[in-house]
């Protein structure tokens, strides 16, 4: 039995973290379904940046949009819905066969709004209007983003929440979830509407790495996911929870994301081995998960008391490591990133469209 195999029989959703025409077209994501058990995607502004600018595939209908008078961002939706819609036809089934809680694709609100609330509501509101059942509208858990994501919830718009860098980001994000349920059960609305939590790993190896002695390269992030998995499980194990869930709501699951190892010293295969979990997901650059599929192993599952993960932590601390500080600037950081991607991206667009008018 492959790795990946084995992932998906511990409980753990294998989803792949990108989206091309080409690899729609060519036959690649239906073979990663069907030989490395992926069964979801993601994608965001950087992804679609490269698949755009990598090739022609998209010229065709750049050219057309272009002449119907659509540019910058409406262009650009128009282009991401289509391979969005697309592969989440591909993964239809799995999403019927496990009653809505797999199968999902994924479609991020524009980078520029992670700063604002009511525009965020209305993109989301939106893009969920023209976009499959199965697909995510991710939101970043900033605090402008949470109420919108409450708001989001209460209307019954499936949402990814992105840009999580710690326990406690990932908490509060949980819980502006279960008052958009709680808001739904108190306005007799169904409150089953999915979602997940995505905490964002490997940006924190990268931040300290220069900071730390080699004996600590690689912990910090796998410190971070395992507490955040503690307290996850904690917190969808509380009272309130289970009240919520006894009238109907469904779990939101915890997502494992920017899983690709980024130190060449390290294994390729770092972060899929250390958050082998039952009831989450990992979602993984094509690389990865080529990797895992042929060299990856799955050991015990994450332990449901964080392990030695506080331990690790204290030891950052100790050389001068400010984690709750460190989490919340890669929190910005990451939303600062995604508009440069953003904006590279409508760049991308815009010479394409001239290029091929010309």
């Amino acid at each position: 039995m492959k790795p990946t195999q084995q992932l998906h029989e511990l409980g753990q959703s294998l989803w792949i973290d990108t989206i091309t025409r080409t690899m729609l077209d060519d036959g690649t994501e239906q073979r990663y379904v069907d030989e490395f058990s992926v069964t979801g995607q993601t994608s965001n502004p950087t992804i679609f940046d490269k698949a755009i600018s990598g090739g022609d595939a998209y010229d065709e209908q750049i050219a057309e949009l272009r002449e119907q008078g659509l540019e910058g961002e409406d262009l650009f939706f128009e282009l991401a819905l289509t391979d969005i819609n697309r592969a989440a036809g591909l993964f239809k089934p799995e999403f019927e066969r496990t009653d809505r809680m797999d199968g999902y694709v994924s479609l991020e609100v524009s980078p520029l709004l992670a700063y604002k609330t009511d525009e965020t509501i209305q993109q989301a509101a939106d893009l969920h209007g023209r976009a499959a059942d199965n697909v995510f509208i991710k939101i970043p858990g900033t605090p402008e983003g949470l109420p919108a994501i409450e708001e989001s919830i209460y209307a019954g718009i499936p949402i990814n929440v992105t840009l999580l860098l710690s326990s406690d980001q990932t908490v509060a994000a949980a819980e502006a979830y279960m008052k958009g349920i709680e808001r739904r059960i108190e306005a007799g609305l169904d409150p089953d509407v999915p979602s997940v939590l995505s905490i964002f790993i490997s940006r924190w190896d990268v931040a300290v790495h220069d900071e730390v002695p080699d004996e600590m390269k690689n912990t910090i992030g796998i410190a971070v996911g395992k507490t955040t998995y503690r307290d996850w499980r904690r917190l969808f194990a509380s009272d309130r929870w289970k009240g919520l869930a006894d009238q109907g709501a469904r779990l939101q699951r915890l997502l494992f994301a920017s899983t690709g190892t980024k130190d060449p010293e390290a294994s390729d295969t770092l972060y899929i081995e250390a958050f082998a979990a039952p009831d989450t997901i990992n979602t993984m650059p094509e690389k990865t998960l080529e990797a895992f599929a042929d060299h990856g192993t799955v050991g015990d599952p994450l332990p449901d008391d964080g392990g030695d993960a506080d331990e690790v932590l204290q030891a950052h601390r100790d050389v001068g490591i400010d984690t709750d500080e460190l989490g919340a600037r890669l929190q910005k950081e990451g939303a600062d990133a995604f508009v440069k991607s953003w904006t590279d991206l409508l760049d991308t667009i815009k010479s394409e469209s001239e290029r091929l008018a010309a």
